[in-house]
């Protein structure tokens, strides 16, 4: 008996570490961080900015700790990549400066991405993270891309923050400078102003994170929700879905190809280059 159970707990050990090794394949075949097989662009010379949280922990309303949050590891290493291998340089930036908090849930080992890895052992990279720009010492309209990385933290603070929504309205007025970002970066569009003082972004089509995705992963008290919020903005909000949101992606380029936006964690590639494809044309 005792050797039966041994053999059988074997199998099952067996059965089990293959499964983790598959499943990264599995979520990838579902859907979740699709390699980009678009075309691509050289933008020698150009300069790209990439603003991410400066908030660290999932926090419910009315507390100060919780899980620890922060960017999504490929929304920011994703586009970061993207813009460098196509001959931009790239500066990263944040709302308070300063470290970057890394949402350590976006480096499950179901989950990393190519470019996450990269990102782990690139030095400069790193640098650039740990002593991140603060937004308030930037001249936006010194960027020809300015992209807006996602994460549960900048539901708190990328929305909320009046410098990064002026700094917007500066860089879409007095700069041609292509605007966007994925999931919960389009946050930080909601508050920019136009010439008349109603809302930028207002009329426009745009997209990221679904509430239905957020009721999935049930995470439904962060203080600002991407569709939620771009629709009270008067975005015309657009969006894929599936059987589970996550596994979804679809990128929105708006009619002035100023602004485009990802739906979430699995749009970077496609947003980066869409934006890239916009300043090689202008």
């Amino acid at each position: 008996m005792k050797k039966k159970l041994l053999m059988l707990l074997g199998v099952l050990l067996v059965g089990a570490v293959i499964f983790a090794a598959a499943l990264p394949s599995i979520l990838k075949s579902q859907g979740l961080h699709p390699d980009y097989d678009g075309p691509s662009y050289e933008v020698p010379n150009g300069r790209a900015l990439i603003i991410t949280t400066s908030h660290a922990v999932l926090n419910k309303p009315g507390e100060t700790k919780g899980k620890k949050t922060g960017v999504f590891g490929s929304e920011l290493s994703v586009p970061y990549y993207d813009f460098q291998d196509a001959g931009m340089s790239v500066d990263v930036a944040s709302i308070k400066g300063g470290a970057i908090p890394i949402d350590p849930d976006s480096y499950r080992f179901m989950i990393i991405t190519d470019a996450d890895k990269r990102s782990r052992k690139d030095e400069s990279f790193q640098q650039k993270v740990t002593n991140s720009l603060k937004i308030d010492d930037l001249d936006f309209t010194q960027y020809d891309v300015i992209f807006l990385s996602g994460g549960w933290g900048a539901a708190y603070d990328l929305g909320q923050s009046d410098v990064l929504a002026a700094k917007i309205s500066e860089a879409y007025y007095a700069s041609d400078a292509v605007i966007g970002g994925v999931c919960h970066g389009p946050l930080g569009l909601v508050k920019a102003k136009n010439e008349n003082g109603g809302l930028l972004i207002a009329g426009r089509k745009m997209t990221g994170v679904t509430d239905k995705q957020i009721n999935e992963l049930k995470i439904d008290f962060t203080p600002l929700h991407p569709e939620s919020a771009l629709r009270a903005a008067g975005v015309v909000y657009e969006a894929k879905t599936a059987k589970k949101d996550m596994f979804a992606t679809h990128v929105v380029v708006d009619d002035e190809g100023r602004f485009v936006t990802g739906q979430n964690q699995n749009s970077g590639h496609d947003t980066a280059h869409e934006m890239m494809r916009l300043v090689t044309e202008r």
